[in-house]
């Protein structure tokens, strides 16, 4: 999931902190604006490298109040245990916080529709051993969000293991938590699969155990007696964006690359981040300068590469730290595919070319995902993948379902239908999504360079009314990595 990932870690300026909301709010009918709980977290709302609010919550929620004509207010809540007993007391119109449909809340709230299926995991520090059952946190250092659904999971096995025990913190999230986790300081964490996954990413030492539980639903979560005709529009609201495609779209946008690296691949990046990358970091960033492409998506690419290895060369002749064919190369005017700078500008501006020949219909940061698989195979490939994507009843301009067709091309009964045959299009789906997960670390990790303003996510362009805010917030880290070189056609 989680989902591309710079989490801001302070209160947005912008955002009701929800100290001041001590009214209920009126129904719809007689609302100025719309009024939603919910928190800043990775999974919810947070400000992504451009300093525009992002999040699958936050997506859901803006596009909901643009279909319905009326602007938002967000009550933000820190930590999650406040959300629902302000939502009790009418101080919000609905909770947008990735709130469980547990069988208790049930009774107390009204959910809208279902747009996501989580389960509770045990997340424990690999370096110990793995926890098989419930029985093993017995004694340990437990800890859990407080009012997340994970704490009903432990007061039922407290029947069963009399002696089980817990720590329940006061946080807008498990991130802090899983954070000690890595440290050592805490024995296990309780958490959604969606959360540990994404901390994987940047605390390789931080595995699953065991899950606990069922898969639940996520849903807005609205007053027992709210307004009826705004529950009424939302469950609109959601049956129309999960026929149409654009709920699948989001979730994958967020979500849709986040299990792809191992711990080793993210040990790996981690290590080469510290002590590779500092002597290429001046050169990710003239790139930028060059072509206003982010210069840690550059990074990314180049370590997915090469490694960052300025001499890498590949049985099929590609060469360099971005590992390009000296068609390419050629066509770049580089004179030393091996020099370090050249292979950089020279691939950051390869990427331009193939983004730019891109159909415009193509929106970011789809439009991204796009040429970093051409980059890949190229884009002649890359429209046959498309082509077979509108046969097969999927829409052609977006990542989710274009990265389904992309393997089909390695098989005759597809590659024999299209123009340019046969490819290994499952590396290009591959590579693509690792440099997401590169993206998302470096993004964590590395502060953005001021000098140029980068176009790769522009997702609030699509989905947001809300303005941006005026201060660009501290930025925090996240991890991956695999690398290996990958061959490639130059796109012509």
């Amino acid at each position: 999931m989680r989902i591309a990932y710079s989490l801001l870690l302070m209160l947005p300026v912008v955002c009701d902190p929800g100290v001041v909301a001590q009214r209920a709010v009126p129904p719809m009918a007689t609302a100025s604006e719309l009024v939603v709980l919910t928190n800043n977290s990775p999974t919810t709302r947070y400000l992504d490298p451009q300093g525009r609010y992002a999040g699958l919550e936050y997506d859901l929620v803006e596009m909901f109040a643009r279909e319905i004509g009326m602007k938002v207010r967000y009550l933000d809540r820190q930590p999650l245990y406040q959300i629902l007993p302000a939502l009790r007391d009418h101080r919000a119109h609905f909770a947008a916080a990735g709130v469980a449909m547990t069988s208790s809340r049930l009774e107390q709230f009204r959910f809208g529709p279902a747009y996501e299926y989580v389960q509770t995991v045990v997340a424990y520090n690999s370096e110990s051993a793995a926890p098989r059952d419930v029985g093993a946190l017995v004694g340990k250092r437990v800890e859990v969000v407080k009012g997340s659904s994970a704490i009903e999971l432990l007061n039922e096995s407290r029947q069963r293991y009399p002696g089980l025990s817990w720590t329940e913190m006061p946080e807008s999230d498990s991130e802090g938590l899983l954070s000690r986790l890595s440290e050592r300081k805490v024995d296990y964490v309780l958490t959604s699969q969606n959360s540990l996954s994404v901390a994987q990413n940047f605390h390789p030492n931080v595995a699953r155990g065991f899950i606990i539980g069922p898969k639940v639903p996520l849903g807005w979560a609205f007053p027992k007696n709210g307004d009826p005709e705004l529950y009424r529009l939302a469950q609109t609201f959601f049956a129309r964006i999960a026929a149409d495609g654009t709920l699948k779209q989001l979730i994958d946008r967020y979500y849709g690359h986040i299990n792809r690296l191992d711990s080793m691949d993210v040990a790996n990046f981690l290590e080469r981040r510290e002590d590779v990358l500092p002597h290429y970091r001046a050169m990710f960033k003239e790139a930028q300068e060059i072509t206003d492409i982010d210069w840690r998506l550059v990074a990314a690419l180049g370590f997915q590469e090469s490694h960052w290895e300025p001499l890498a060369v590949s049985p099929t002749g590609v060469r360099g730290l971005m590992m390009l064919t000296s068609e390419t190369a050629d066509h770049m005017q580089l004179s030393d595919r091996l020099d370090p700078r050249q292979s950089i500008v020279g691939g950051a501006k390869y990427l331009l070319d193939i983004k730019e020949g891109l159909p415009p219909r193509i929106l970011e940061p789809d439009r991204t995902w796009m040429a970093l698989a051409a980059y890949n195979i190229g884009i002649g490939h890359l429209e046959d993948a498309r082509i077979l994507t509108q046969r097969r009843g999927g829409n052609p301009n977006v990542w989710v379902d274009v990265k389904k067709s992309l393997p089909l091309l390695a098989r005759y009964d597809y590659y024999s239908t299209v123009k340019h045959g046969y490819c290994r299009g499952g590396e290009a789906v591959e590579l693509t999504e690792n440099i997401r997960n590169y993206f998302d670390i470096l993004v964590r990790f590395e502060p953005p360079h001021s000098e140029g303003m980068s176009t790769l996510v522009a997702q609030k362009d699509q989905f947001s009314n809300e303005e941006p805010p005026a201060v660009r917030p501290p930025e925090s880290p996240i991890v991956q990595s695999k690398p290996a070189a990958t061959e490639r056609r130059a796109a012509k």
